[in-house]
């Protein structure tokens, strides 16, 4: 039997025939190189699922502080007497609707 490799695949050499074989194909370690590379590529993208609602729920986490810390600077506002009732119900809603 004679192999020559090409390109990580294999023309054997057997009797008077040559053919090609794969080196995955050979033996069990094919079934465990197939089920660790499923494995691998699963948790590729678990972990790309995960981070992508990981930066949405920050995002969203941010929007809410910021939402907070104005109403916050409205309400010194509104106490101080910078701003009359009309004002500061009309400003609440516009930070409270954006």
């Amino acid at each position: 039997m004679m192999f020559e490799n090409i390109g990580g695949d294999f023309l054997v050499h057997v009797g008077e025939e040559w053919g090609w074989h794969h080196m995955m194909g050979f033996g069990w370690f094919g079934w465990f190189g197939m089920i660790f590379m499923l494995l691998f590529w699963v948790l590729i993208i678990v972990g790309i699922i995960w981070l992508v609602k990981w930066l949405i729920e920050s995002t969203s986490r941010t929007e809410k502080a910021s939402k907070k810390r104005a109403l916050e600077i409205l309400d010194e506002k509104y106490a101080r007497g910078e701003i009359d009732d009309e004002e500061y119900e009309r400003r609440k809603r516009k930070i409270l609707e954006g």
